[in-house]
């Protein structure tokens, strides 16, 4: 297997086990997750050996979300420059590209299961709407928190969630970026079922990795690709539109005073500009 910079993959037993390991604090995603995330997935793919797959974080933590430091030269040639075309142009090819990224793991043929501990924040929460399982462990918490930092969440949140914890839900976390610990978490659907810690729920996920990669493979991709089609390009068309969207409409002195918030360590003072 390639040596990955963001990820460490690991596969015994037709199961495979992709786990984040950062570099970013609390596997917050930068350039290399953004990058790698869909070759990971397109080797598992097309692997025969490999029937299902388990995701997980390293650490305590599941993720973090966006890498907002290493990921600052994305906004920025956007906020020194909003009136110009070109680079809103090279932003809304950057939204599309970590779209592909993350939809890359909604399109794997292989089941996957994410096995969630600790904080899994923004893009930790998109990554894991577009997995077929999610477990997680009684410590767990959970936030769709781009409302927060001044960005309408475009990875994916706001059009895989609505099958899987309902509109009402949805709007209640995409509105208000709180935080959700694992006990509401399982109350409204985003998981299955919680554990009791990080190893109970992380052995949860291969269980069922192990019974999901005892039946006939090529059923099990069948069954998942007929799910997908529910959804599949009401998906497609959502991702298109939020990312015309925000890169009309992103620039904002909101979102700068956001970044340099987070750069100074203090509560955003939001002004609607």
């Amino acid at each position: 297997m390639t040596d990955w910079q963001a990820f460490t993959v690991e596969t015994k037993d037709h199961v495979a086990q992709v786990t984040l390991t950062g570099p970013g604090k609390g596997n917050a995603m930068g350039p290399d997750f953004w990058r790698e995330l869909p070759l990971v997935f397109a080797e598992l793919d097309a692997d025969p050996e490999v029937r299902a797959i388990v995701l997980t974080g390293s650490g305590k933590h599941f993720s973090y979300g966006l890498d907002l430091p290493a990921m600052a030269g994305t906004f920025g040639p956007l906020l020194a420059e909003q009136a110009l075309a070109a680079p809103r142009t090279d932003f809304l090819k950057e939204i599309r590209r970590m779209q592909d990224s993350v939809t890359a793991v909604a399109d794997c043929g292989k089941p996957v299961i994410a096995a969630v501990s600790g904080w899994c924040i923004g893009g930790g929460l998109d990554l894991i709407a577009a997995v077929d399982i999610r477990y997680a462990s009684a410590e767990a918490k959970f936030s769709l928190r781009e409302a927060k930092v001044a960005i309408v969440a475009d990875i994916g949140s706001l059009h895989r969630l609505p099958g899987i914890i309902g509109e009402g839900h949805l709007r209640e976390l995409a509105y208000t970026g709180k935080d959700i610990d694992a006990a509401r978490a399982e109350k409204i659907g985003l998981v299955n079922e919680v554990f009791a810690d990080q190893a109970a729920v992380l052995d949860a996920a291969h269980a069922t990795a192990r019974e999901i990669a005892a039946n006939p493979p090529l059923v099990v991709q069948g069954v998942k690709d007929v799910l997908d089609q529910r959804d599949k390009s009401a998906v497609a068309e959502g991702l298109r539109y939020v990312s015309a969207w925000n890169a009309a409409f992103l620039p904002s002195e909101d979102l700068t005073e956001a970044i340099q918030a987070v750069f100074e360590k203090r509560e955003p003072q939001f002004k609607g500009r």
